[in-house]
């Protein structure tokens, strides 16, 4: 259809400004730390508190006393608070030298069947023994009475069992366990059915389950694969078909009596083999390349949850792939910069560097001044970083002790809570959307003078209120200079925005430099925009990508060009009321 009339006559022509907004990709928050268990140095996402504690654990008992780290207090809190979505990077000490704990799976035949692993690292997978002595095979021997407990069973490791074992069609049964059941009341994570040795058969038991290892390499940063099959389980992995099947049935299509004693017989075990040059389990009570582990309020320069400053660095320049993780702010708690200047630089260039996320960082040990803390403070200068204080004292739900944690294992709770009710450009500050119901107190009650000495320095004061409790009392970035970016609500605008923004233009890479590639950005920009402007994020806003900055020369540079101009709104922060006495008959002004 013509655009344009030559001659005279009518034109009707159609504007679709029925776009509907896509919504931006949601995205959560970040945590690197160490965990009881699970996957070592390889980010993995949880979606509830619940999968947080399947994946990682919770606690774990070391001599006559139970302990929790600060990132499970952190996961627990985010969660409870309207979190949704939570990328765990597990550190460890001494990573390099951990190993799977494994088990050996017999068949009728005498040269064994199938040999499977543990996807976690660590020793407490290792709940079975060796037999002899020997590391290669192991049996679980340790079982306890007539209800096949097992001696070392618990609820952060697992075992494994083999049943409907059939000759004929060559095919079992495997379940995964959990650690503490009983033979009488078993508890089965995960049921693989219709298995088989045979590596030409669709339900061949590494491809159904997988046999992949994922491993960090520090030298490329990247996460190596090796294996064949992608992992289908949470729990366990294929490491090698001892005994394969190929061609299982003769042209008759009988079972080959070669192959009949491969198939894993019905029967049940546990996994052990974890040997290696270190354990990788941080005890507070066992001496380790570090000395003694500390914890909660113990922590210090020496090691903090029984790790060093170069333990979290692999898992800090692994996260500054945006490409390949995605997060709005990261927390790293048990570092503080006084003694952990290293990594917390790290996390702060490299939060930079994505520009999609905000770093929240601690400055100090537990029982620190004021004085040093804002010392600390004046170390930092960066719009994607902001910092709390002081510590606060919570009840671990996992231990049912009362412990104090920095303010940092907290503060992903309040940032969740307040994008729940409100939106990321709100501040995650004051009464409304800044209260820690579940903190029973803080390190100390600040009066307004210390409040101000804070946030002068940009250090956001945790205060406590006669009849309100403790409240996140200031929404700074450590940025000196006076900007709107000096505030988390413009940061934490900006980063949503950027994000969205970003994706509509991803997928715009590639497409004709033209009116209509310009238009069809424009088309999704401007009403998302609209939208945030009605929730209260911008005062104003103009986006520009037309013929006055995608001018001949752009376009034959392949470049496409869009300037978007905002005016983020502001809080109130500080208000002051005038209580004005006026005498007996006069008026009050108009």
């Amino acid at each position: 259809m013509a655009e344009t009339l030559v001659s005279p006559g009518v034109l009707a022509r159609e504007n679709d400004q029925s776009f509907v907004t896509q919504q931006p990709i949601s995205v959560g928050a970040a945590i690197v730390g160490p965990t009881v268990k699970g996957p070592v140095e390889i980010p993995t996402l949880v979606r509830s508190y619940s999968d947080y504690q399947n994946r990682f654990g919770t606690s774990f008992t070391s001599g006559s006393d139970t302990y929790s780290y600060f990132t499970s207090i952190a996961a627990q809190n985010y969660f409870a608070n309207g979190g949704e979505t939570l990328l765990v990077a597990r550190t460890v000490s001494g990573s390099a030298g951990w190993g799977y704990a494994n088990a050996y799976i017999s068949g009728s035949n005498t040269s064994g069947s199938l040999w499977i692993e543990t996807i976690d690292k660590g020793l407490i997978f290792n709940n079975a023994d060796a037999i002899s002595g020997t590391v290669s095979t192991w049996k679980a021997r340790n079982f306890v009475g007539n209800q096949g407990a097992l001696t070392s069973g618990s609820v952060d490791n697992i075992r494994w069992q083999v049943v409907s074992r059939n000759v004929s069609t060559g095919t079992f049964d495997l379940l995964v366990r959990r650690g503490d059941d009983t033979a009488t009341a078993p508890t089965v994570l995960e049921t693989w059915t219709n298995l088989s040795m045979d590596p030409k058969s669709s339900n061949y038991v590494a491809r159904v389950i997988g046999d992949q290892t994922l491993t960090y390499d520090s030298t490329e940063n990247y996460i190596k694969v090796s294996g064949s099959y992608p992992n289908q389980s949470r729990y366990i992995r294929i490491k090698q078909v001892v005994s394969p099947t190929p061609d299982y049935f003769d042209n008759a299509g009988n079972a080959k009596a070669i192959y009949t004693g491969s198939i894993p017989v019905n029967g049940t075990g546990s996994y052990g083999g974890c040997f290696a040059t270190g354990t990788g389990d941080i005890l507070p009570d066992a001496t380790t390349s570090y000395g003694v582990g500390r914890y909660y309020d113990r922590i210090s320069s020496a090691n903090t949850q029984g790790l060093k400053a170069g333990d979290y660095t692999n898992m800090l320049n692994l996260l500054a792939n945006q490409d390949d993780y995605k997060f709005n702010a990261l927390y790293t708690p048990g570092l503080y910069y006084a003694d952990y200047s290293a990594p917390i630089i790290t996390a702060i260039n490299n939060t930079q560097g994505r520009g999609d996320s905000i770093y929240v960082t601690d400055l100090v040990a537990y029982n620190t001044s004021i004085t040093n803390t804002t010392t600390q403070a004046n170390n930092l200068n960066s719009s994607y970083a902001a910092t709390y204080w002081p510590w606060v004292q919570v009840r671990d739900t996992s231990t049912s002790k009362n412990v104090w944690v920095p303010a940092s294992t907290m503060i992903a709770g309040v940032y969740a809570y307040n994008d729940s009710v409100s939106e990321p450009w709100f501040a995650p500050a004051g009464i409304n959307r800044g209260g820690l119901s579940t903190v029973i107190s803080a390190e100390r009650k600040l009066s307004q003078g210390n409040r101000d000495t804070l946030y002068a320095a940009n250090v956001n004061p945790i205060a406590t209120f006669p009849g309100t409790g403790v409240v996140v009392y200031g929404q700074k970035t450590t940025q000196r200079r006076a900007s709107a970016l000096d505030r988390i609500n413009v940061r934490r605008l900006l980063i949503a925005l950027k994000s969205y923004i970003s994706q509509v233009a991803q997928n715009l890479v590639f497409e004709q430099n033209t009116i209509a590639t310009r238009n069809n950005f424009l088309a999704q920009v401007n009403p998302y925009l609209e939208s945030v402007q009605q929730r209260q994020g911008l005062y104003a806003f103009k986006v520009v990508m037309d013929d006055s900055n995608n001018t001949p020369d752009v376009i034959d540079r392949n470049q496409l060009i869009g300037q978007i101009y905002l005016q983020p709104t502001k809080t109130a922060e500080f208000i002051y009321l005038d209580f004005n006495i006026l005498p007996t008959g006069a008026t009050f002004p108009a």
